[in-house]
């Protein structure tokens, strides 16, 4: 059984930091690209950042380049998304999704519909 858990959300005031998790069960996600994307109200969900499985590279948002960090424990089967210098536009409920299929087109990283498992999503709202 496939499932993803995501937690680390909160209220958190502008300028603040949050480190949101993705645990993994059924699978093992060394062996998966893995990403997080985020949907605040109203809007689509769009990708945040995401982690390859094949040779580590990252890749970010441009909204996000230089304040977030995303990063694997394989011991734990958790990825984690360390999020700095958050902003009241980063308010949004966050998901983790890993691919069924290795990406070959590096658009894909950033696309929802490429992901196969995605989690329950957890919320950040940044506030003062």
């Amino acid at each position: 059984q496939v499932k993803l858990v995501e937690s680390g959300g909160g209220l958190v005031q502008p300028g603040g930091s949050l480190r949101l998790s993705c645990a993994a069960s059924g699978l093992t996600l060394d062996y998966h690209t893995v990403g997080w994307f985020r949907q605040a109200p109203g809007k689509e969900r769009e990708g945040v950042s995401c982690s390859e499985s094949s040779d580590g590279s990252t890749y970010y948002a441009d909204s996000v380049k230089g304040r977030f960090t995303i990063s694997r424990d394989p011991a734990k089967n958790t990825v984690y998304l360390e999020m700095n210098n958050l902003k009241p536009e980063d308010t949004a409920v966050y998901y983790c999704g890993t691919s069924l299929w290795p990406f070959t087109d590096r658009s894909d990283y950033m696309n929802s519909g490429r992901y196969a498992f995605w989690g329950q999503g957890t919320r950040v709202t940044v506030s003062s």
